[in-house]
């Protein structure tokens, strides 16, 4: 490794060299690396094709699940929500107890392991939606009961919401197809001021046939100008949170 000295400084590649910045200034090495073929093909890199085959087959899976779930997550999910729906779909693979290293499937996983998972890391639903809910998990729907609550007292409000709405939606996925199906059922736009009534919302498993469901409640919050209603999306409190999850 040789650092540069001149008062002209590259980043990238010239030639067989590699230029790059680090922290202690700018430094230039000759490329190299193993072949690919030689990781694909040399005993010694087993372990190696057994990690990437595993990270590749995780990948697909959020990367299904992420766009079956993003109509519901549009105003909702982080900038990082996909890196952390790898991290826990590799716990998930790992848990596949069929299958041997470098085959092992998010499919044959614990799929529960999404429980509780939020998908914005900086707006968790329980800190942002104070109320004791019921869930309605029946042979046919799944869903939520909520009772009245006053909004200044259970509700986190950002400034400038003059309304909110509580969602829920149901997903199904087949990770060896890649079918799937999403189902959806929101309350009306609800004042930050008032009481609310009772919120019954529910969705039908009838529409979601595909074997791995994930059932997610959230709540989003909107603005009222001039009889127009403007959805609150800055990413700091709307929030939503899987709750359940099922594998048929």
């Amino acid at each position: 490794m040789a650092k540069q000295t001149s008062i002209i400084t590259l980043n990238g590649k010239v030639g067989g060299l590699l230029f790059y910045k680090t922290k202690d200034g700018y430094f230039a090495r000759e490329k190299g690396g193993i072949p690919k073929s030689r990781i694909m093909t040399d005993p010694k890199f087993a372990r190696t094709r057994e990690n990437i085959q595993e990270f590749t087959e995780n990948a697909k899976s959020a990367k299904l699940f992420m766009d079956t779930a993003r109509p519901a997550t549009l105003r909702i999910a982080d900038p990082k929500i996909y890196t952390r729906l790898v991290k826990i779909m590799m716990q998930i693979l790992r848990t596949d107890p069929v299958n041997t290293r470098g085959e092992r499937k998010v499919s044959e996983g614990d799929w529960s392991l999404l429980q509780g998972f939020e998908l914005n890391a900086r707006a968790s639903l329980s800190s942002t939606l104070r109320v004791e809910y019921a869930q309605v998990n029946t042979a046919t729907e799944w869903g939520v009961s909520i009772p009245p609550f006053l909004p200044a007292d259970f509700l986190i409000v950002p400034e400038g919401a003059t309304h909110f709405r509580v969602f829920i939606a149901g997903l199904s996925i087949n990770m060896q197809t890649g079918e799937r199906a999403l189902e959806m059922d929101t309350s009306e736009e609800l004042p930050v001021t008032q009481a609310s009534g009772p919120i019954n919302l529910a969705v039908q498993k009838a529409d979601l046939s595909e074997p791995h469901k994930a059932y997610f409640m959230g709540v989003e919050f909107v603005q009222l100008v001039n009889g127009q209603h403007y959805y609150i999306n800055n990413g700091i409190h709307n929030a939503a949170t899987i709750i359940q999850t099922e594998n048929s």
